[in-house]
């Protein structure tokens, strides 16, 4: 699996099925050495869908993408902006 496409495309995924505006989310990455940080940007509505109650969806996402990055050696930051 490589991280550079695989990373954000599993979170753009997820973030996409779960909006009512699939065709404004904005995924960007940022790789680094060891890190990669994940940027999202979804449509105002939305941000409550990708958040969650609690912040449990946000946690759910953040916890693939740690589960993710970690076969690859790498240490992933989503940021839901």
């Amino acid at each position: 699996m490589e991280s550079r496409q695989s990373l954000g495309a599993l979170v753009e995924t997820i973030v996409r099925n779960l909006v009512d505006n699939p065709s404004e989310v904005q995924v960007k990455q940022i790789e680094g050495e060891k890190t990669v940080i994940v940027e999202v940007r979804v449509h105002r509505d939305d941000l409550g869908k990708v958040i969650g109650k609690e912040g449990r969806i946000a946690t759910a996402i953040r916890t693939l993408a740690r589960a993710a990055a970690t076969k690859v050696g790498k240490k992933v930051t989503v940021e839901i902006l």
